[in-house]
């Protein structure tokens, strides 16, 4: 799907598909991190069962105000304990799928929010074979 952003001087997000996301057009494949003071990083994870208290204690020494978590193709939420680090430094979590948190990314960041998104982009599934 395409975005179309107003125009900004923050790192944004033009589109996303299955398998990536495009950060200022370049398209990048596997989860990253993407914030709107030019933080951006590989996040070392393909699959919401491999997340734990490390991937969200990494985000916490971002000092954002606000985490937007891309949960991958669906809403699915992280488990209290992984977010200790990020409510001990009050920084709030806001959790949604992915396709959504790019939407919420880049309109937060437009207002000039100090925002990250943290997006778990999964592996295409392949295409089931018929018999």
């Amino acid at each position: 799907m395409k975005l179309q952003p107003d125009k900004s001087d923050v790192q944004t997000l033009t589109a996303h598909g299955p398998g990536w996301v495009a950060i200022n057009n370049e398209k990048v494949e596997g989860s990253v991190v993407l914030g709107s003071r030019g933080e951006r990083f590989a996040w070392d994870c393909t699959d919401f069962d491999q997340l734990g208290a490390a991937h969200f204690a990494q985000l916490a020494s971002l000092d954002a105000e606000l985490i937007i978590f891309g949960s991958g193709a669906r809403l699915r939420f992280p488990q209290p304990a992984w977010l200790q680090s990020l409510m001990a430094q009050r920084i709030g979590v806001e959790t949604m799928d992915t396709a959504a948190a790019c939407r919420t990314y880049n309109i937060l960041a437009g207002e000039g929010r100090h925002v990250v998104a943290a997006l778990l982009v999964e592996p295409p599934t392949p295409p089931a074979h018929g018999s």
